[in-house]
């Protein structure tokens, strides 16, 4: 395969059959109102295990078609049966409780938003698997590449520091960083033994920490922001040592994604020499749908057995991108990464809670078909894949 210019879009670079794709998607999708009726009526006991997987079945199998229809080969079940980005994964587990977040989100109207987040009370422990019903779900409903959504291990940690943990239970921060690698890698083990060969990572602390503002913050919580970022990276590098041979990996960097409001803004220059070459992933999936994620710069430092997807288009708004101007911040990629190396998806999910983003489905669709027509346009289709 030729190398594309520096700046330049060339049809030399073709379409993939393997991830990442040219045109993908962040993973959650808008759950459907007969969904979340289903969902909150189940929740408080008014219906049974039996009526609420069947709609969740359902809804999920629709979802899956409307990704297939739009022409995505990576597919994943809109995280349907999930509350949240990351709050299914310690609701699943033993020894989480709620509290307070020590960082706010914000709107546009410059309002901050508080919101509870995770807290071990007592000892973790994994009494089942986590994803696996929902990859053996996926799977029996798709012939394309299935992909499992999972928080990065910092995001049980960061949103209220080493204040993560009851000491009592925890005296040693050391022991509850082993315990949660220790539950994630049992996780990427059972997920492999059931054929999952397409993981993505979701991190929005360490696109956080790239925040001047997030950074004195995390200092007056008594901590080293340079000594997270390498704690994080060490983390899931541990983790990912229990990875069947085979499983394309990918980190998604997300400043935050609650009904469009988010926490922090800044290039990825303070972590990106780090994170693009420590962290041991095949792709990054990038947040670069609005001025806060900084410029393309910070792409220098991304070695060259790695990929990145651009989430040059927005989930947080109904107003649909222009092609042309999608293609031309594709070019202006292609300066510190060649071409047959990215991808194009949106910044994130449609709907990192169960609420979702404020669009339609109709909306969604159009921009799904927007990221697939863009990527046909400027990578080739499928059918010419080799």
């Amino acid at each position: 395969m030729t190398e594309a210019p520096a700046g330049e879009l060339s049809m030399e670079t073709q379409a993939k059959s393997y991830p990442p794709f040219r045109a993908e998607h962040v993973g959650s999708l808008l759950r459907p109102q007969a969904l979340k009726t289903t969902a909150k009526a189940y929740q408080s006991g008014e219906v049974s295990d039996e009526e609420y997987l069947a709609v969740l079945d359902q809804e999920v199998a629709r979802v899956v078609g409307l990704q297939e229809s739009v022409g995505l080969q990576s597919i994943t079940d809109g995280e349907f049966g999930k509350t949240s980005w990351f709050g299914f994964f310690f609701e699943r587990l033993e020894g989480f409780g709620l509290k307070e977040s020590l960082f706010d989100f914000h709107d546009v109207e410059g309002e901050d938003h508080g919101w509870m987040t995770c807290y071990t009370s007592a000892k973790m422990n994994r009494r089942q698997a986590i994803c696996v019903d929902e990859f053996e779900r996926l799977g029996r409903l798709t012939t394309e590449t299935p992909k499992v959504n999972i928080p990065s291990p910092s995001a049980l940690h960061f949103f209220r520091g080493d204040r993560c943990r009851d000491e009592a239970v925890y005296p040693d921060i050391d022991e509850w960083w082993d315990d949660l690698v220790g539950i994630y890698q049992a996780e990427l083990q059972a997920l492999g033994d059931v054929g999952c060969r397409y993981l993505q990572l979701d991190e929005v602390p360490l696109a956080l920490l790239c925040d001047q503002t997030i950074q004195a913050q995390v200092r007056g919580m008594g901590l080293d922001p340079g000594q997270l970022v390498e704690r994080y990276i060490v983390t899931v590098n541990r983790v990912l040592e229990s990875r069947p041979a085979g499983m394309t990996v990918g980190v998604h960097l997300c400043r935050g994604n609650f009904r469009s409001r988010w926490m922090g803004q800044g290039g990825y220059d303070p972590v990106a020499e780090q994170l693009f070459n420590d962290l041991d992933v095949d792709v990054f999936f990038l947040e670069y749908d609005t001025s806060r994620a900084g410029d393309f710069t910070p792409l220098e430092s991304v070695p060259d057995d790695k990929s990145v997807v651009l989430g040059l288009v927005t989930t947080k708004s109904p107003v649909l991108e222009d092609a042309d101007a999608l293609k031309r911040r594709i070019d202006e990629a292609c300066r510190y990464v060649p071409l047959e190396r990215l991808a194009l998806s949106p910044q994130c999910g449609f709907a990192s809670v169960a609420g979702g983003n404020p669009l339609t489905e109709d909306e969604q669709r159009a921009k799904l078909e927007l990221i697939v027509g863009v990527a046909q346009d400027v990578w080739g289709r499928r059918d010419e894949s080799v």
